[in-house]
């Protein structure tokens, strides 16, 4: 049976870091959905880090998450109405913030912003192991 790709998931939210653990499950149950379990450790990962990032910086907590089901893996993208983009600093281990960013850049096979009419688009790729037919 041929699989469509891609498949999509969309989610707007207020972002609250008490949303965060109901955000991952959600993330969760949709890579299980699509067969991606071995995604979903890295794929909760980034998407707290931006989500987190729309808490911290963003001036209203309104954001759209979206995943795609790819041949190869999954695209999650969190846009949100800030057209300040996100930085990724050389970690300070002994800082209680500022890692995020840089824990993705090394998590996601790629990841990237577009500016967007009403702000901006944060996304990231993980790939999935490779499978033979």
């Amino acid at each position: 049976m041929a699989e469509n790709f891609p498949q999509r998931y969309e989610l707007r939210l207020r972002v609250h870091p008490q949303t965060l653990a109901e955000v991952r499950r959600a993330v969760g149950a949709r890579l299980r959905l699509w067969g991606r379990e071995e995604l979903i450790t890295a794929a909760a990962m980034c998407v707290t880090e931006l989500l987190s990032n729309v808490h911290k910086h963003a001036a209203s907590p309104e954001c759209v998450l979206t995943l795609e089901d790819h041949r190869h893996g999954i695209c999650a993208a969190v846009s949100d109405t800030e057209s300040a983009l996100p930085v990724v600093k050389e970690p300070d281990f002994l800082s209680e913030s500022g890692r995020g960013m840089f824990l993705l850049s090394k998590t996601a096979h790629a990841w990237g912003t577009d500016l967007t009419p009403t702000g901006k688009t944060v996304w990231f790729t993980l790939h999935a192991e490779a499978v033979e037919p």
